[in-house]
């Protein structure tokens, strides 16, 4: 009987630290889950005459200025992520890029700035300094780009196909690009057609299609309408769009310009994603917080 008992009480006895040991590898590589703590946040600014307050005017918030409450939100939840995080293990960038960039060298020279980088010698005063620019820079870019009134659209398509695997993509790290647009896309160096699917979409483009009834989805698939591939290796990247603001008119245009968009990062092979119209930053901060804290 006492074996027994001894074997009872040593069976106890593992049973118990087992269930104490802390449970190592349940991902694949426990490297990519120290990777994902790296942020490596791009903003691809659409400085279009969407952004043009007497062109678009907004009574309750003109569109240029949500978008710079947008960025503001992405500013606090990085530097929030940055502070969650030891000095020894800070790897983390953030940047604004424009795709053409504009002929005001001020305004690449305000991006220049606004690109900012922490790693394990970046002090407190650092990280105060980079939230001081990005309260002030960004409304000084939108301010000169308005004053300056060359709006000579905004080639995203192209920033797909040449520059995002470049400047937006980092090994271990979490790769985010937030896209602030109206959801249209039109450059004169990026315009052509390929079997129905087109680089560009504008207003008078989906008029063309006659894509204002409810069956607009079915059309679109009967016909291979969409935008066209730029790319198929961001599997390594998510990608938040923010300021849909389809023209009146349509009342399928919001949910078509989605499509167009939710199809073509489907496509590309887009790891997550989110299409979001240009509703009140109130409504939307806290969705970009949760996006850049990963919630």
């Amino acid at each position: 009987m006492k074996y027994i008992y001894y074997l009872l009480i040593l069976s106890l006895s593992l049973i118990q630290c087992k269930k104490s040991e802390p449970k190592t590898g349940v991902t694949a590589n426990n490297d990519s889950i120290a990777n994902n703590k790296n942020l490596n946040i791009s903003i691809l600014i659409d400085l279009s005459d969407r952004i043009d307050p007497e062109k678009y005017p907004n009574p309750s918030m003109a569109y240029y200025q949500r978008d710079l409450e947008y960025i503001k939100a992405i500013k606090n939840g990085f530097i929030d992520h940055v502070k969650s995080k030891k000095v020894m293990q800070l790897n983390d960038q953030m940047q604004i890029f424009f795709n053409p960039e504009p002929s005001d060298s001020k305004i690449n020279d305000f991006a220049k700035q606004l690109k900012v980088s922490f790693d394990k010698n970046t002090s407190k005063e650092t990280i105060n300094l980079v939230d001081e620019k990005y309260s002030t820079l960004p409304e000084k870019i939108y301010q000169s780009a308005i004053q300056d009134k060359q709006y000579v659209g905004s080639d995203i398509w192209g920033f797909f196909k040449n520059k995002v695997n470049d400047y937006c993509i980092k090994d271990k790290h979490r790769n985010i690009l937030f896209i602030l647009t109206d959801g249209y896309m039109f450059h004169k160096d990026s315009k052509f057609t390929e079997n129905g699917k087109t680089s560009y979409l504008t207003p008078e483009l989906v008029k063309s299609l006659k894509l204002n009834m409810s069956d607009f989805k079915s059309k679109m698939d009967e016909k291979g309408l969409g935008f066209i591939k730029a790319n198929g290796n961001f599997n390594n990247l998510e990608v938040v769009v923010l300021g849909i603001n389809p023209e009146k008119g349509n009342p399928f245009e919001g949910d078509i310009i989605k499509t167009y968009w939710d199809n073509w990062l489907k496509e590309m092979n887009v790891a997550k994603y989110q299409v979001k119209d240009a509703d009140l930053p109130t409504n939307l901060e806290p969705i970009i917080k949760n996006v850049i804290l990963n919630k």
